[in-house]
């Protein structure tokens, strides 16, 4: 999950558990018995495993699920913060048994969305149209669950779920908050499970959701080449690959109109039951020709504006006045405001289609937060910290962060660049057995599948066209919350590691 403007309102409302030690060093001038007490951390738990069963496809499978911790660690040896863990690994001994790490996004996102709603052996409904914070948060087996097929160890970046930080708040953030450092403790928490479990010979995936799906590619190459492990596959969920063509970069690119633009296209189409592979192809169509030199020519053609505004007022079902308005350049925020004004209601800019009552129909800007996510931190930290506290037995009660807003306000993004996709080109380039999957839900406008097409289209073959295939489904940015899509994305992921 990537976090996005539309949260940064409710950012400001809520309010995170610190995870973070603050710093415990006398002020300066100060006599050693007014020294400023530490906050007491209790120490967590240790590791802890049990047995459990689900059904998954069609045969049950016995896993063994455990809890875990790996201390991260600064240059002179000190720890400095604990990574926590979930993994789910069938007994058996085989080293051929594949292995997959998880991540999600935000940045501020714990592993749970992939868990226990993707491809873990347990799942609970979130997500979809209907799904309601109040609905209890019973997980039931996953019948889309990849356990069958791969081990899984979903992991929780520092400040997320009950990972935590052991340093100050600059510490912390120089550490763990941006995006280099993110990458290179992450690469080495994967590298030290892998040593934990004596797993340095099974096959190597490694899977990251939307922020997630930065980190993967960048993750891979510095396990290649600064670390030593070698990665068989790459799986990206709704990436958020590129961010110098979505923030603004420059203003003289079209991108960030042509990628939204087939999601808003997918979206209506979805709502009047004609959503198909083939009508999208001609929609990219239009994006990729007449949309872009249309939008080139700007205001100095006003032939080329009423093309604009004509042909996108047919693909997104929005007012024709509201779009001569914006010159058929619609913004996200401004078509989930409006494309269910008429039902008091706001679109999702995780899946557009989902939607929630506007609570200030009448303000200016959008005032709540974004449908799906308000609805999904209920069921999903009640349903985690049930599982990890009553099931498995890891008994704390520190605050579980399912996302945290505190690590995104913290996070020092950069300079927008395209250091994933210059990392993913590397990794495959220098292993020419690595496969990558690439798959996105048509309605997503967090992280558009539209980007991925582009991209995709704009590397080099690698010696086979199929080593990076990019697969679209029904629903939004979290569209394995729809059973059929979810089983859709199993069997193209099931067939990339048969390979």
């Amino acid at each position: 999950m990537r976090l996005t403007h539309l949260a940064a309102a409710a950012a400001l409302l809520l309010t995170t558990a610190p995870a973070i030690a603050q710093d415990a060093r006398p002020a300066a001038g100060a006599k050693a018995d007014e020294k400023k007490p530490a906050i007491d951390l209790p120490p967590l738990p240790a590791d802890r495993s049990i047995m459990q069963s689900a059904r998954i496809g069609t045969r049950a499978i016995s896993y063994r699920a455990t809890v875990g911790t790996i201390p991260v660690r600064d240059d002179t040896g000190k720890e400095i913060a604990q990574v926590v863990y979930t993994a789910y690994t069938v007994p058996g001994g085989d080293a051929r048994r594949p292995v997959t790490f998880a991540f999600n996004g935000g940045p501020g996102a714990a592993s749970v969305y992939l868990n226990l709603g993707a491809i873990g052996p347990k799942r609970v409904q979130f997500g979809a149209q209907g799904d309601a914070p109040s609905d209890a948060p019973i997980a039931r087996d996953n019948p889309n669950s990849w356990l069958d097929f791969t081990d899984l160890v979903f992991i929780d970046p520092v400040g997320t779920g009950f990972s935590r930080s052991l340093v100050d708040a600059e510490a912390t953030k120089k550490a763990f908050y941006a995006n280099d450092p993110d990458v290179k403790y992450l690469g080495k928490v994967v590298y030290d499970w892998l040593v934990k479990e004596g797993r340095l010979r099974a096959p190597k995936y490694i899977m990251g959701e939307s922020y997630g799906g930065y980190r993967v590619p960048r993750i891979a190459y510095e396990l290649q080449s600064q670390i030593g492990v070698g990665v068989n596959g790459l799986i990206l969920v709704s990436p958020y690959l590129d961010p110098a063509s979505r923030d603004d970069a420059t203003a003289l690119s079209p991108l960030p109109w042509m990628t939204a633009l087939p999601s808003m296209a997918a979206a209506h189409l979805e709502r009047q039951g004609r959503l198909t592979p083939a009508a999208m192809a001609q929609v990219e169509e239009y994006v990729r020709g007449d949309y872009m030199r249309d939008l080139l020519r700007g205001r100095s053609d006003p032939e080329a504006t009423a093309r604009l505004v004509a042909r996108v007022t047919e693909l997104t079902g929005l007012e024709p006045a509201l779009v001569k308005k914006l010159g058929g350049r619609v913004d996200t925020a401004t078509y989930l405001r409006e494309v269910h004004r008429a039902e008091g209601t706001i679109g999702s800019i995780y899946d557009s289609n989902v939607t929630a009552f506007d609570p200030f129909p009448w303000a200016s800007e959008q005032r709540a937060n974004d449908p799906i996510l308000d609805a999904l931190i209920a069921p999903t930290t009640s349903a985690m910290v049930d599982f990890v506290t009553r099931e498995v037995g890891w008994k704390t009660d520190a605050r579980y962060n399912a996302l945290s807003y505190a690590v995104n306000a913290a996070w020092d993004r950069g300079k927008p660049d395209d250091a994933p996709v210059t990392d993913l080109r590397k990794a495959i380039a220098v292993d020419p057995k690595m496969q990558v999957l690439i798959v996105h839900g048509w309605d997503d406008l967090s992280c558009p599948y539209f980007a991925s097409r582009l991209i995709v289209d704009q590397m080099p073959a690698f010696g086979a066209t199929q080593r990076v295939r990019l697969r679209v489904y029904p629903g939004g940015h979290m569209f394995y919350s729809r059973s059929d899509s979810g089983a859709s994305f199993r069997d193209d992921a099931r067939s990339m590691y048969a390979q």
